[in-house]
């Protein structure tokens, strides 16, 4: 079963040429990559185009700012494998990431996978470590304690059922969880398949994950987002920040709350005035 693997990026400059080598040193051996760029304004492009793998197929392309499903889509509809799998630009993997993460899906036992074995590449960086901490995850990881061993965001399905219900509905920050909706069942946790992604590490990259973050749509709507601005006020923001720091022992987090609820609050605003949501 060949296997495509799907990268969407924008503006990954910093972490593209990396992920895209973890990838070199996979056990899976008959897997192609497939890159398509969302309209960076940075030299993502140039670092594509001078790429040359040696040990799977590559190939890239460019679209306009539509967001990661949109790109997904497109990626899909250019691709050969019979199992899709879809990372991040700014993850890297262990040798057998591949290998077990479509285990499950060429046994039978499941049409479509996750990973709890994610782990926080950049821990030793102090916004990164807030970052768990606003998160509410496991130390070092990307997860909870005791997450399940299902959910809604898949990292690996079968190709036929992913475009029977016609990909991703793109639309920013839900994109991940609109297959779910759709398709009816979740991933499967696959064991052993570890890897490794990075938490924002400056207080730009928060601010502007976090208004990211503040475009997606709100289950109560328009009450929802009044609802999330006035928690993200300076004030909540600070007693909140004070709180954690207390009982995480991590001083700094009181200035990544008051960031990380700044960049929340303007991109709720945002959204309200020009009803543009996050791509």
């Amino acid at each position: 079963m060949k296997v495509s693997v799907i990268i969407s990026t924008y503006n990954e400059k910093d972490s593209i040429l990396e992920c895209l080598g973890s990838l070199e040193n996979q056990s899976l051996k008959d897997f192609e990559v497939i890159v398509v760029d969302d309209g960076s304004i940075d030299d993502t492009l140039c670092l594509l185009g001078s790429y040359k793998s040696t040990s799977y197929k590559f190939s890239y392309y460019v679209q306009n700012h539509l967001g990661t499903g949109a790109a997904r889509n497109f990626a899909s509809n250019k691709s050969k494998g019979e199992i899709i799998v879809f990372v991040d630009a700014d993850m890297t993997f262990d040798s057998k990431y591949l290998e077990k993460l479509i285990e499950p899906i060429k046994k039978g036992e499941a049409r479509g996978t996750f990973s709890k074995e994610e782990y926080v590449s950049n821990w030793d960086n102090v916004w990164a470590r807030c970052w768990n901490i606003n998160e509410g995850w496991e130390a070092k990881k990307r997860h909870p304690k005791n997450y399940p061993d299902k959910q809604e965001v898949f990292r690996a399905i079968l190709k036929k059922d992913f475009d029977s219900v016609g990909g991703f509905t793109p639309g920013g920050y839900n994109d991940d969880w609109s297959l779910y909706k759709k398709l009816g069942f979740k991933a499967l946790n696959a064991k052993g398949a570890v890897l490794y992604h990075k938490n924002p590490s400056s207080l730009r990259e928060v601010f502007n994950h976090a208004k990211w973050v503040g475009k997606r749509p709100y289950k109560l709507g328009f009450i929802g987002k009044i609802y999330t601005l006035w928690k993200s006020l300076f004030p909540f923001s600070t007693i909140i920040g004070f709180y954690k720091y207390i009982i995480k022992g991590e001083p700094l987090f009181v200035i990544f709350k008051i960031v990380y609820d700044f960049g929340i609050f303007c991109g709720i605003t945002e959204a309200i005035l020009t009803g543009n949501y996050a791509k």
